[in-house]
């Protein structure tokens, strides 16, 4: 049994803890502020690799497409040690274009999927407004994806916390500022000796590359978000502009105007001006609505894209789970059984070379 400490406590520190703590583990998570309370409790809670990955797959697409495979099962064992129901809904998703030069992108994107046994199927306008009638009528066509799904975040965050308590995570909030000594994590509450050390602080990761001797080019994009009260709809809806996606309480969120903001998580006439506009045009229904909830996330980026999961070859007792920009969510299960397995020495079942943390180390 090791002593792990984690530093921070979103999707990925918690869901991190989740795991080892169910391996036998000591697990204790230290968090800045509130547990969640930053780009995880601000998501939109998608689980939408095949639409949201516009290029060829690569080894992150392999990473994504992992864990979506295994998110029924994450998602039920999180429950179950939680008894908190965070609204995993498997509406799949309907990729959307509305100009008939777009047909070849999309039958591209159907091509690859078919590669990696996606099932996807493009449909006609006409199948389009059946499956979602409160759509535009100038849909020409769109890629249906039967295996997507979505959750509600904030619910998500509240049942990974609760399952943590429940198996006996030692959670420690608002700890303000913290440090290394060693592999112990000191507060300015008390120290905490560790034989593994894990940082998952998202955007906030940055500001640990001093105390870790290495390079963390982690910084902040800021992605704003609205909501509408208004008709559900039956699946997630992509265009080349965003995303709709309905929620059980009665609304749909609109996403996500992206821009590089430092750590400014308020919301701009601008970012959420476009998604009005962009949105109304999707879904009519909208254009006499105003959105009565708009907020911002700040989402973990790399300078590759990549997340960074594994070991410094500096300080082998640290691991680094970090980086995940706008897949957190989607990555938490991945996540933690990756890093799991590094502390319990088992030997990787996915290829993770391109995401260990010492190849910025040249830099």
């Amino acid at each position: 049994m090791a002593r792990i400490t984690i530093i921070g406590g979103g999707v990925i520190g918690l869901s991190i803890a989740f795991e080892c703590q169910r391996r036998g583990h000591n697990v204790t998570v230290v968090e800045a502020q509130q547990c969640g309370g930053q780009a995880s409790g601000a998501a939109a809670g998608m689980l939408a690799p095949y639409s949201e990955i516009e290029e060829d797959p690569d080894d992150f697409f392999r990473l994504c497409q992992r864990s979506l495979q295994i998110f029924p099962k994450w998602q039920e064992e999180v429950k179950r040690h939680s008894d908190i129901d965070f609204e995993y809904n498997e509406s799949g998703s309907l990729y959307c274009i509305y100009h008939e030069a777009d047909r070849l992108s999309l039958e591209t994107k159907q091509a690859w999927q078919r590669k990696f046994n996606v099932e996807s199927t493009i449909l006609s306008a006409e199948e389009v407004s059946v499956k979602e009638p409160g759509l535009s009528r100038d849909v020409v066509a769109a890629l249906w994806c039967p295996e997507e799904s979505h959750i509600y975040a904030p619910g998500y965050v509240a049942a990974l916390l609760q399952a943590c308590r429940n198996l006996g995570v030692h959670v420690i909030e608002y700890v303000g500022d913290a440090t290394l000594d060693g592999y112990a994590v000191v507060t300015k509450q008390e120290r905490i000796d560790s034989d593994q050390v894990v940082l998952a602080a998202g955007a906030w990761s940055m500001y640990w590359e001093k105390e870790l001797g290495c390079t963390l080019p982690v910084y902040p994009i800021r992605g704003q978000i609205c909501a509408y009260e208004a008709p559900p709809l039956n699946h997630i809806v992509f265009t080349s502009q965003g995303y709709l996606v309905a929620k059980a309480n009665g609304s749909v969120v609109v996403g996500a105007s992206e821009d590089i903001a430092n750590f400014d998580t308020n919301v701009t006439e601008h970012g959420i001006g476009r998604l009005e506009k962009w949105s109304k045009k999707v879904m009519p229904v909208l254009e006499k609505m105003d959105p009565f909830h708009k907020w911002a996330g700040l989402r973990p980026a790399t300078q590759d894209g990549f997340p960074l999961i594994g070991k410094l070859i500096e300080k082998p007792r640290v691991i680094l789970a970090t980086g995940h920009y706008r897949n957190g969510i989607l990555l938490s299960p991945i996540t933690a059984k990756i890093v799991a397995d590094e502390i319990d020495q088992v030997p990787q079942q996915i290829a993770i070379g391109q995401f260990r943390p010492d190849r910025f180390q040249a830099i």
